[in-house]
């Protein structure tokens, strides 16, 4: 698969550097078995107006490789607390910062209390005329991620000198999750950006198809936040608004819809969504070559809003086939695949 890199420059300016961490000892030896050619697809399904869904029959989901036929996962469960590393955008420019809706630090803060786990971490990015990092994968703790997220709000860095918003978008939107997307790719755990945005990307030289290449190399999911006018005024859609739409629900993500006063339940809701997601897993068909391919989603007999991460197929790694802790793949349990793929940027 096609890798990018960002185009354009982005100006970093480090707020808050994470604390260093000192080795533990006495750990106690442990074989690790890995399975060749594993693929895991995190898969959000929601109900009618999207709402969350009881738990679904896991015998029941389907999967299409590249337009192929159906298959049954060979394994399904729910996303729990694997670890999420999560990147928070706040859109501080012109175009957005009336519409934010963050007056302050503490949803955010009480989102790091009440839902994430102490296995979880976070980045804190702000952007204007610069785009400042306040806090770089830190554990997520309340009080640490109140103190980024008030130093994202109040700097006048991320402003260029200024109180406010000058500038428009002097560092484009796409540009932004180019250098976030990278940043993300270099940590474990399940890769999430939740972007406070209107989505709006200005004058980038980035593509939407090549942000969506390098989203998907990442394996992460986008999430936007944004202020709820446009739910009711569908017609004032604009095409930049569309596209930002687009990019959430092909990463398996969406666009939450919500004011400052019902911030805090919907912030709540994003980490339970992102708990509540399926991981399908299954082996690597035989013949699908290393790089971007389509995947369908279904459920059979429901009708949900079914959208699954984007699937990357990585290149076999012939260290790591030759381990002798490695658990090769039974090649009667290779699914089907098909003969439609989404074109080699």
């Amino acid at each position: 698969m096609r890798r990018f890199r960002a185009i354009l420059p982005v100006t970093m300016f480090l707020c808050m550097a994470a604390a260093g961490q000192s080795p533990q000892g006495g750990t106690v030896p442990y074989t690790l078995h890995v399975y060749a050619d594993l693929v895991q697809v995190p898969t959000l399904v929601l109900g009618a107006s999207m709402k969350t869904l009881p738990q679904v029959d896991i015998q029941k989901f389907r999967v299409s490789l590249d337009s192929g036929p159906r298959f049954q996962p060979t394994h399904v469960r729910l996303e729990g607390d694997d670890p999420i590393t999560l990147a928070i955008l706040l859109d501080l420019s012109d175009n957005n910062a009336s519409k934010l809706p963050l007056a302050s630090s503490q949803p955010l803060a009480a989102m790091a209390l009440g839902a994430l786990r102490p296995q979880d971490h976070v980045s804190i990015y702000s952007l204007d005329c610069n785009m400042v990092r306040s806090a770089n994968n830190i554990p997520a703790d309340s009080n640490k991620i109140k103190e980024a997220i008030d130093q994202a709000l109040q700097s006048t860095t991320v402003h260029r000198g200024k109180s406010r918003a000058t500038c428009g978008n002097a560092v484009p939107l796409w540009n932004a999750f180019s250098f976030i997307v990278q940043r993300l790719a270099e940590q474990p755990g399940r890769r999430v950006i939740l972007a406070f945005t209107d989505g709006y990307d200005g004058h980038s030289n980035i593509s939407r198809d090549d942000i969506e290449s390098l989203i998907t190399d990442g394996g992460v999911t986008v999430i936007g936040v944004s202020n709820p006018i446009f739910d009711y005024f569908p017609e004032s859609f604009d095409d930049w608004e569309r596209a930002f739409s687009v990019l959430c629900q092909r990463s398996g993500g969406l666009i939450l819809r919500t004011t400052d006063k019902e911030l805090p339940q919907t912030l709540r809701r994003f980490v339970d969504l992102l708990r509540g997601r399926y991981i399908l897993e299954f082996p690597r068909p035989s013949v699908m070559t290393p790089g971007m391919h389509s995947i369908a989603v279904t459920l059979e007999g429901t009708r949900a809003f079914i959208r699954p991460s984007s699937l990357t197929v990585p290149i076999p790694d012939p260290a790591i086939l030759k381990d002798p802790t490695t658990i090769p793949s039974d090649p009667s349990r290779k699914p089907p695949f098909g003969k439609h793929a989404p074109p080699q940027q």
